[in-house]
């Protein structure tokens, strides 16, 4: 599929095109006004309205069009796989450890947290309120088969989920496991309807609260939880020398603001009703050098 009609397929309903323009430098830009950088992206960035905000930001900066496509991180960083995006903001380390091992991205830098909780319905069927681990809550879920509604995209939250399962020795299945293969906005007002369990990131949970009947149950490490779940995201340069095609310097351009003061302070800033739901993790005294590669990589190569 070529690029072009990609994007024009999966944007609709999901991508945000916000061109900017830089008012009284404009003409000495031109050349800029007219780049668009291409983002996949995963939903939750999308879904709390985040994503709006950081765009129209880098486009007020540089002057540049962004178009954004908002579909998991297993499907961005598919996308960006076939060269259809220029850059990633995904959430789901392994996933893209393997594509920066493939060769299909570098320069990554760690850009900022929140963590998962696991909901449920105000009833609680399967008591698993106040829980200290996740694995103890999904295990309890399975032998009281209390419907669990799982992202089923191959999501970061999926992939998340699905190590939870694997830590508490179960294989889920059965009539009670559904699998929604939506994003995460979706498979929240779904458990709700259903109602049933589910896993969420902590900002889509809370930008959609107001409108659901479904409580937190198991906190995250942010609200003392365990640290199995962390929510850490990451942007990633999709690799010039696979793709010819990406727009390599808008794709550093944007990464560079994002992980600058300005773009943390708009993601430290962004609440939804009075609550925080990212937390910036670009700007440190003591960087973390190994945010740059693989988390098993070693200069020996062992």
């Amino acid at each position: 599929m070529q690029r072009r009609s990609f994007l024009a397929a999966a944007t609709g309903g999901v991508a945000t095109v916000l061109a900017g323009c830089l008012g009284s430098g404009q003409e000495q830009r031109a050349d800029i006004l007219d780049e668009t950088l291409t983002l996949t992206t995963t939903t939750s960035t999308y879904d709390t309205g985040l994503l709006d905000e950081v765009n129209a930001a880098f486009e007020e900066r540089f002057g540049a069009a962004v178009e954004a496509v908002a579909q998991g991180t297993g499907a961005a960083l598919e996308t960006a796989r076939r060269g259809d995006s220029d850059v990633v903001m995904v959430h789901a380390r392994s996933l893209e450890d393997e594509f920066m091992r493939d060769g299909n991205g570098i320069n990554r830098r760690d850009l900022m947290f929140n963590d998962f909780v696991v909901v449920g319905p105000e009833d609680d069927p399967a008591g698993i309120d106040r829980m200290s681990e996740a694995t103890n809550a999904f295990r309890m879920i399975a032998d009281s088969e209390s419907v669990f509604i799982s992202r089923g995209d191959n999501s970061g939250t999926h992939t998340k989920e699905l190590a939870i399962w694997e830590s508490a020795g179960v294989d889920p299945g059965g009539e009670w496991y559904r699998e929604a293969g939506s994003g995460m906005g979706q498979v929240l007002n779904q458990a709700n309807l259903t109602p049933g369990y589910t896993l969420s990131d902590r900002g889509t949970f809370l930008s959609q609260r107001s409108e659901l009947d479904l409580s937190i149950y198991v906190q995250g490490p942010i609200e003392g939880g365990p640290e199995l779940l962390a929510n850490p995201y990451g942007v990633i340069a999709v690799n010039p020398g696979v793709h010819e095609n990406v727009n390599y310097d808008l794709a550093m351009a944007y990464i560079g603001f994002l992980t600058s003061r300005e773009g943390q302070k708009i993601i430290e800033e962004y609440t939804v009703e009075g609550e925080q739901l990212f937390f910036p993790q670009a700007v440190s005294e003591d960087p973390n050098f190994q945010q740059y590669v693989p988390e098993d990589w070693n200069a020996d190569g062992a």
